[in-house]
């Protein structure tokens, strides 16, 4: 009930004024049945954009650093996350990926919209990163198509570190809905799960026209802060 009233009420609206993003490709997202829309990540805004937008209501797996925060905050931020239809999911340790692939495939057999950011994590420079399997894992065994979505613009309005978010123009752009059902019953194949990821974030690359990096986001930042260089990020042409 509370996703709703945010939706269309509290949140949804104040979103659409200020942003006024322009949507494309709208009519690539199924009206019905499971499917995962798997986009890139450039901005904490993009949790709220897309579902924003979107006709149906989709659920996200987000970090569960959000929904364990301490005081009032921390529990303001953890009910409002909850609320907003995500699902905490530990990143750390060797379980993560079967966690947040079970909790993934949950949403998807109850025949929901399921949210997926393959690079696993935000862009912290604006570019698009190599993408996790996980997605691959949920499609072939779900057996579902993903939708490519492209988030253009967030980066610019709110990059990592800004907690107001700055008016800037937003597209959020889909492409049409990838079939992986030859690849049916595959989905332990290595091989397969790299050809189909890759295969995704091709597609969202299209979408977002992004410089592409063959590297994880993660591995990238932590080499970064490591050696204390600092990227900075691209800014497309006007």
């Amino acid at each position: 009930m509370f996703y709703f009233l945010l939706k269309y009420v509290l949140l949804g609206p104040l979103l659409r004024v200020l942003f006024r993003p322009r949507i494309e490709g709208l009519e690539h997202v199924p009206e019905n049945g499971a499917a995962i829309v798997a986009g890139n990540h450039l901005s904490f805004s993009d949790h709220f954009l897309m579902p924003a937008v979107l006709k149906r209501r989709i659920t996200f797996l987000a970090k569960a650093e959000y929904f364990t925060g301490s005081g009032l905050k921390g529990k303001l931020t953890a009910g409002f996350f909850r609320s907003a239809g995500q699902i905490p999911v530990d990143r750390s340790g060797k379980e993560a990926g079967k966690a947040a692939i079970r909790e993934g495939l949950g949403v998807l057999r109850k025949g929901e919209l399921l949210g997926i950011y393959p690079e696993g994590t935000r862009s912290h420079d604006g570019r698009l990163y190599k993408g996790k399997v996980g997605v691959a894992v949920m499609a072939l065994r779900a057996g579902v198509p993903v939708v490519p979505c492209a988030m253009i613009g967030t980066f610019e309005a709110q990059p990592p570190g800004r907690k107001v978010p700055r008016l800037h123009p937003v597209v959020i752009r889909f492409g049409e809905p990838l079939d992986f059902s030859r690849y049916a019953g595959m989905e332990n194949e290595k091989a397969i799960l790299r050809a189909v990821t890759d295969e995704i974030m091709y597609a969202i690359l299209s979408l977002s026209q992004q410089e592409y990096v063959d590297e994880y986001a993660a591995v990238v930042k932590e080499r970064q802060a490591e050696s204390g260089e600092r990227r900075f990020p691209r800014m497309p042409l006007s």
